[in-house]
């Protein structure tokens, strides 16, 4: 069995993954959150590359060949070290991709006024690869970019249906709309923070779009695979879908049920935590 295997470091990359599973149901799966060491957000580079490339390597251990992190930080902070420096060692046939390529490939389409506000986690924020990307696709869009710290715990501890997290979120905004008036095009460039769309769109101006990342990696894969044949052939297509948690199992499966909008039934796995 050779299944794509799609990596977060909590619960967020399940909502890139339902987004995956209905855009190609035939694949099989496994999905893997590093709970025991989530957040990645506030970690630093060499940090969350380590913990990623951990996981990247159990995903290889289970006949994975293809892998997408499906979550801004370790996409940030982990994914080109890997492609550049493992994965010439491990074999050309192995793949992992990330999910803020996609989304710069595709933002040009959403803004008219060639202004984007991008919300992150701090080290999504920091690292400045959404700035970097989207330049590198749309050099005329003007990316204001906004960390937003404390939504990932509010949704991690299930308080995000809660009304205290609306300071944060229009606290969060208005500091990203006070860069630039203009903005037409808000990205989610976090996994976890579809949970908070509605609550979002409360806060933002009349006219302003918001994208989740969600069916824009799904279309992305779909098209990858399209164009390397060669990887979709050997990928199985029982249309298994395995979960798997290096932290409680009872927790996982009952966070992980909300992100993902159907039942889900884990198991546990053990990495080396540091």
């Amino acid at each position: 069995m050779c299944p794509i295997g799609i990596f977060d470091s909590g619960y967020g990359g399940l909502t890139v993954f339902r987004a995956i599973a209905g855009k190609l149901p035939q694949y099989d799966y496994l999905y893997l959150g590093d709970n025991a060491r989530a957040p990645y957000g506030n970690r630093s580079f060499e940090t969350v590359y380590e913990y990623t490339l951990e996981c990247v390597h159990w995903f290889f251990s289970q006949g994975c060949e293809l892998v997408i992190l499906a979550c801004n930080t370790a996409s940030a902070k982990a994914l080109r070290t890997i492609q550049q420096k493992d994965l010439p060692a491990l074999g050309s046939q192995k793949r992992v991709l990330g999910v803020i390529r996609p989304s710069a490939e595709v933002i040009g389409r959403f803004t008219k006024t060639r202004s984007v506000g991008v919300l992150g986690t701090k080290g999504t924020v920091s690292s400045g690869s959404y700035v970097t990307e989207i330049r590198n696709f749309y050099p005329d869009i003007r990316v204001y970019q906004q960390a937003c710290p404390l939504w990932v715990p509010f949704i991690e501890n299930g308080d995000y249906r809660n009304d205290g997290v609306d300071y944060y979120i229009q606290k969060d905004l208005e500091q990203l709309f006070a860069q630039a008036t203009d903005i037409d095009t808000v990205l989610l460039a976090c996994t976890h923070y579809p949970l908070l769309e509605d609550r979002i769109r409360k806060y933002l101006p009349a006219g302003v779009s918001l994208i989740a990342q969600g069916p824009i990696v799904a279309d992305s894969l779909a098209d990858y695979l399209r164009r390397h044949p060669e990887l979709a052939a050997s990928l199985s297509t029982g249309g298994r879908k395995t979960f798997f948690t290096t932290d409680s199992v009872a927790d996982f499966e009952e966070h992980a049920t909300q992100f993902f909008g159907e039942e889900v039934k884990a198991q546990h796995i053990h990495l080396e935590l540091k």
